[in-house]
This record gives C-alpha cells, structure tokens and sequence, in this order.
C-alpha cells in the first residue's frame, strides 16, 4: 500500500534528528528516553547527529541521564519561569530554535504534553505531525502523481481507520519531520554507558517574547497512578468477552494469586467493567511483560498494538479463531469462567 503522504509547505533542506525530553522533578521522563533510543538507531541510518532538548530550570547535570542514551548534543533551556511546563514558552522555544537548527526529524512523547506541544510547533512551522505512531523507520517513497522520487524519509507507521488497516505516513518535503510517540511503545536501552557529547546552553530569552509568561502556575496537584501495569512482569488482561463487572473479579484472583495487575481491553472499559487507567492498547498503555494472559480478548489491532511485544502470550478464549489467537504462544480454548478458576486451584497447588 502507498504511504499516506503529509503536503505543506516546503522549508530548505535540514540537517540532524533532535528529540524534545520531558523533564519534571528532576528527571527525564522515560518516553523520551525510549525515543532517544530509537532515535540512536534512526540518526545512525541517516548518517546525522542525535539531539536532545531539554526546557525547564535546575537543569545542572541533566545530561548525565541523557548521554548514556546516545545523544550527541543536548540543549539546555534553563530559567525559573520554564518549570513548570506551560505552553506558550515553550513552544515559542522550539518553534524559533528549530527555524534556527532546521532539524530534519522531531520525536516527543504523547503524554499530555507532547499532545499540547506538537500541535503548535507543526503548525506555526507548516511540517505536519503523526501522533501515537507505533513504529518509525526510514525509507524511500516515490510519488504516484509526479513520479519525483525521495529517499530516506521518516516513515511514521500507525493503525488509522479504526485500526482497520495500517497506515506509513511520510512528509516528503517539509521539515522537521515530527512523530509522537506513546510511553512503553519503543524500547528503552541504554547505548553506551560512558557516551558523552556536546551541551549548549540556551538564553530563554532569545527564543521567547515576555507576553509568551502571561500564564502563570501558582499552584499544582499530581496525584500519581494507583496500577502499575507498565512495569508488571506479568499481567491478566480481560476483554470484552469476560462478560461482566463481577466476571473481572476471576482475574483479580488469577492476579493475587501470580503477582500479577489486571490489565483490559478498550471493549471491556467501555462496557463498564473496568476503569480507564487499567486500558492496554493504542489509546491506553504499552506494555512488554514476560507473561501476558489474555481473557477473553478478541485482539483487535489497536490491542494488539499495546502488547505484542509481551515475552509470553497465553490466549483464553471461546472462539478458536480469535485475531490474538494468531500471536499467541499457548492457547486454551473454553469458558474463561472455567479455566481461570483451574489456573488458580493449579498453580496455588504447584507452588507450594
């Protein structure tokens, strides 16, 4: 299939891959660590350098956690009014530094920043932006209409008409060539722990204007997450197939019982039986367990997208032809309601 291609403005030839990192309470955020790992791998294919940005205040030795990752340049952004994180500055930092770098790629996270942030740089530089992408590569891409050939673009691949098919969007022209990414989506590695390379300081004041700190933060609450799905090493995922509110119960019990979380489909939150944060797939959380068990879940791409990168699979599901059965290590066909009490009863009785 052809990619989906991004038209807009066409900006001068630009140069190296630069990766936006979060930053908050003293550390990079881990989206963007696994970002500057891919990035490594992209900026090595390309033969350009890897960047790092980094935007926000009591920044010293910053690129300690940053280096290791690959990067071979890290710009800092250090003033009192940059943390926390509002829009308007830094946006206005990015916008006017890429028009002076020209940077041929931009990665960042989609958190709830990212989400804010990309937006407005793409669109104040004309470059277009894939959001949730699930895979980046480079590639060559020939357009149909023209027969102008381009090589080594960004491929930005994503699940696109309702997970229906997947899409490779590329931006054949215009720069930078901007991608957010979710957490837990590409692997985090450390490239070489003694790496080191270039940091330049930046004046927040050369790339923002007063009136971009019109909003001020007086005060912020986070309350962090109660579920840890992202670093279980085992997880009990439940589908729309589980059937009920009380059903997902079974897998609590399964999870107790192996120290496991409770994970679950898009399908079964949206019927009610489990909260959002709880949600594995392309609008939840990517996770890579050693075991994943999957209860009652059809597997849909979206699903699929957020999990298929799990160690070992094991597939409980009623229909023999379900889409996950297909990447599934073990599959046991039956009544989840059935088996899961067996797997209970069994492994309380081996593990004495």
């Amino acid at each position: 299939m052809s990619p989906i291609i991004n038209h807009y403005h066409k900006m001068a030839d630009n140069n190296n891959l630069i990766v936006y990192c979060e930053y908050d309470d003293g550390r990079v955020a881990d989206v963007s660590l696994e970002l500057l790992t891919k990035g490594r791998v992209l900026a090595d294919r390309l033969g350009v350098k890897l960047e790092a940005l980094v935007i926000g205040d009591k920044l010293e030795g910053i690129e300690k956690q940053i280096f290791p990752y690959g990067a071979d340049v890290v710009y800092k952004v250090e003033d009192a009014k940059l943390y926390p994180y509002t829009s308007n500055p830094h946006a206005a930092i990015l916008i006017n530094l890429f028009k002076e770098i020209k940077p041929q790629i931009c990665l960042m996270g989609a958190t709830c920043i990212g989400r804010d942030l990309g937006p407005r740089v793409s669109s104040c530089l004309h470059s277009g932006l894939t959001a949730d992408c699930t895979s980046l590569e480079i590639g060559d891409h020939k357009d149909p209409k023209t027969g102008k050939e381009y090589t080594e673009l960004l491929y930005q691949i994503r699940p696109a008409f309702g997970g229906n098919i997947v899409a490779t969007i590329v931006n054949p022209e215009c720069r930078p060539q901007m991608a957010t990414v979710r957490e837990g989506v590409m692997k985090k590695e450390i490239f070489d722990a003694n790496h080191t390379g270039e940091v330049i300081n930046l004046e927040a004041n050369k790339y923002t204007d007063p009136a971009d700190f019109c909003v001020e933060i007086i005060d912020r609450h986070i309350e962090k997450s109660k579920v840890n799905i992202k670093n279980s090493p085992i997880i009990v995922a439940g589908g729309y197939g589980v059937g009920s509110k009380e059903n997902f119960q079974l897998l609590f019990d399964l999870a107790e019982t192996l120290g496991a979380e409770v994970g679950a489909s898009r399908a079964a939150v949206d019927a009610g039986f489990i909260e959002h944060e709880r949600q594995i797939g392309q609008t939840g959380v990517t996770v890579r367990p050693k075991l994943y068990i999957a209860c009652g879940i059809s597997g849909q791409i979206q699903h699929i997208a957020g999990m298929q990168e799990s160690s070992i699979i094991l597939s409980i599901n009623n229909d023999p032809n379900a889409p996950i059965n297909a990447i599934a290590d073990y599959v046991i066909t039956g009544n989840m309601e059935d088996i899961v009490p067996k797997l209970i009863k069994y492994y309380k009785k081996n593990s004495k």
